[in-house]
């Protein structure tokens, strides 16, 4: 009999307004950074957003709309990225780098970071038992180290797919932080098998496009006006402490023109304010949270 009552272990309740305040680098409040997520998708099977409702496999007009994001989209994200100087965190699919070969030679010019995500977005990986789980964790890093030459210091399972283990295997992968987890805004220390523990980094669920755009049906102008009024407000927030907000984006979807003009004038009016807010990326984010004394950063 499944136990309803039983608690996740990973980390003790803390209500915000009751931690310590800290700052961020430069004494700011606000953390913020852009997450591109550069997927891949199977043909004629597997998961995937959908534009419209596809036909029987294998769902040409779905499958190509989300292609056009690797051969298209994804390159006009970062020529907005360059125009509005913001860095951001590539969220990469292992398999990427075989089927498009080059992709990610634009991200690694610019110094981003990228931080793995699986295999391909076409599989869940929290539905597997723990040693394919392992073992897919294992092929994605392998290779994300060997086109990269180092090892990411962070991860998101493909649609934000973790199984019970899932923070223990990562933590024991070499992982410094994970992205899966939406229930704050600040970095959370979550404990991990054996004594060990693995920091969590917000990653956004409400300002992320394919909640907005392909699940409420939001039009660009509207997504593009959350990630504004999202941003004013948690800059008035941060008075009190410091917070993370999280902009999470996919090609095929803000890549398309008519989603990427509105987006646009968004991200200029955040780089606007860089003399007052942290633009910067997850790992850095994370990296800055594992300097500051126990105790600051909730677990």
């Amino acid at each position: 009999m499944r136990d309803e009552t039983r608690p996740h272990g990973r980390y003790a309740y803390s209500p915000l307004p009751r931690r310590p305040a800290y700052d961020w680098p430069g004494a700011k409040r606000l953390a913020v950074y852009v997450a591109l997520n550069v997927e891949c998708f199977a043909f004629g099977g597997g998961l995937g957003a959908e534009l419209a409702p596809g036909g029987p496999p294998p769902d040409v007009l779905n499958y190509a709309w989300r292609d056009w994001g690797n051969r298209v989209g994804v390159f006009r994200l970062a020529d907005l990225f360059d125009e509005v100087s913001l860095p951001a965190s590539v969220l990469v699919n292992s398999r990427i780098y075989a089927e498009c070969p080059g992709l990610m030679d634009v991200f690694r010019a610019r110094g981003d970071e990228v931080v793995g995500h699986g295999r391909t977005n076409a599989e869940r990986q929290g539905t597997l038992p723990e040693e394919d789980e392992r073992a897919l964790i294992a092929e994605a890093t392998a290779i994300l180290t060997r086109e990269e030459g180092k090892p990411p210091a962070g991860w998101l399972g493909p649609w934000i797919s973790q199984s019970r283990t899932t923070p223990d295997l990562l933590a024991e992968a070499g992982y410094r932080y994970l992205l899966d987890w939406c229930h704050d805004d600040q970095p959370t220390w979550f404990a991990t098998r054996n004594g060990g523990r693995i920091l969590s980094v917000p990653y956004p669920q409400e300002l992320n496009d394919i909640p907005s755009i392909v699940g409420r049906k939001d039009s660009g102008a509207q997504f593009a006006e959350m990630i504004v009024d999202t941003f004013e407000e948690m800059r008035t927030a941060s008075e009190a402490a410091p917070l993370v907000m999280g902009i999470a984006l996919h090609p095929y979807l803000v890549g398309q023109p008519h989603r990427l003009r509105p987006l646009r004038r968004a991200l200029a009016h955040i780089a606007q304010a860089r003399d007052e807010v942290w633009i910067t990326r997850a790992g850095d984010i994370a990296a800055h949270a594992m300097t500051l004394p126990e105790g600051m950063v909730p677990g």
